[in-house]
């Protein structure tokens, strides 16, 4: 019966090449068919476990081919792993930005399960317009500490946002926990409100964490369609976990989950409440972003190849510092100006 499944199979087969592991085409009925149809009855079922016998397995597909694969990427993931280590050895502060999934608060189902008499009654549908509010989680993880931190704004998630939630961060933890800090490192993920393109993002670091806080701020973005950002599968995965099967009705409902968020390596994570009302609809233009830092005495590298890998290093010197320099560009560590005139 083995061999004769076998034989069925063999051109319909495939196999990792690593491991004992094989997939077909085929599906239970149609060989529970042709097996009947050689003289050997046979059920879908015990086609399975025949199946399972021959070390057969379910497989999907898998997402593993990019269409915009630089042959640079993995130069760029090795540029971030030394910029982190530089800055971990060095005591510096490392911060891993991005914005959760948007929420509806209210009375709305919440995906995952939870041990309970009986099943809390939510809304049949999740129109927006029955929301309290419509929620954009702003998350800031220190990789190191392993200490989160939560934004929890009512306003479009827009680069002016991104960079007021980096303010408050270290307005309210930054200086406590790193009363010397003169210089940060950002990880982001190449799109979105932190992503590389945004004009006003670059502006507002400038202004907002560069200018007022006095520090040199190091921006590094991951390659597209990757999930290597730490924020991600560090801290919102365990938030998730969290709240999974609870309707998050308020707005302390949702702070309270965040908080009570930890982990057995010891996470800890903080709740902040943002008022801040941004348009999604602000943007700076060329000459209002450039002219500025020129006048600042910062020098501007723009490489179409280096845009190409999405990947971008800004050093924003301090007006205080006798040469302030933006670097934007994959390749800035490699050519001597990642040291930004230090």
């Amino acid at each position: 019966m083995i061999a004769l499944l076998e034989e069925l199979m063999q051109e319909d087969t495939a196999g990792d090449p690593t491991s004992d592991k094989k997939w077909s085409r085929k599906d239970t009925r149609s060989i529970s068919q042709e097996m009947t149809a050689r003289g050997v009855p046979l059920c879908p079922n015990t086609a399975g476990q025949l199946l399972k016998h021959c070390q057969y397995s379910l497989r999907v597909n898998r997402k593993s081919i990019a269409e915009t694969q630089h042959p640079d990427r993995n130069r760029q993931f090795e540029l971030i792993a030394d910029f982190r280590k530089r800055f971990e050895d060095a005591s510096r502060p490392i911060v891993s930005l991005d914005t959760k999934k948007k929420e509806l608060i209210g009375n709305f189902k919440n995906a995952g399960q939870t041990w309970k008499k009986e099943p809390e009654q939510v809304n049949q549908h999740d129109f927006r317009s029955q929301a309290s509010a419509l929620v954009s989680p702003y998350g800031l993880y220190e990789p190191v500490g392993n200490r989160g931190t939560i934004v929890i704004g009512t306003s479009a998630d827009t680069p002016e946002f991104a960079v007021d939630c980096l303010d408050r961060w270290i307005a309210e933890f930054g200086w406590t926990t790193y009363p010397r800090m003169q210089e940060i490192l950002l990880l982001c993920d190449s799109g979105g409100s932190n992503g590389y393109r945004p004009r006003l993002w670059k502006y507002s670091l400038y202004q907002t964490i560069a200018r007022a806080h006095g520090l040199t701020v190091t921006v590094c973005h991951y390659p597209p369609a990757s999930k290597w950002n730490p924020v991600e599968h560090r801290l919102f995965s365990f938030i998730s976990l969290e709240w999974a099967g609870h309707p998050l009705r308020s707005l302390e409902a949702m702070m309270s989950y965040i908080e009570s968020t930890t982990t057995k390596t010891g996470l800890k994570v903080k709740a902040l409440l943002s008022q801040r009302q941004g348009s999604a609809r602000s943007h700076v233009q060329n000459d209002s972003l450039i002219e500025p830092l020129r006048t600042a005495g910062m020098e501007l590298h723009n490489s179409p190849q280096l845009r190409m890998t999405k990947c971008q290093i800004i050093y924003a010197q301090p007006l205080r510092r006798a040469k302030p320099q933006v670097v934007s560009g994959m390749f800035a560590a490699s050519s001597g100006s990642s040291e930004g005139g230090r």
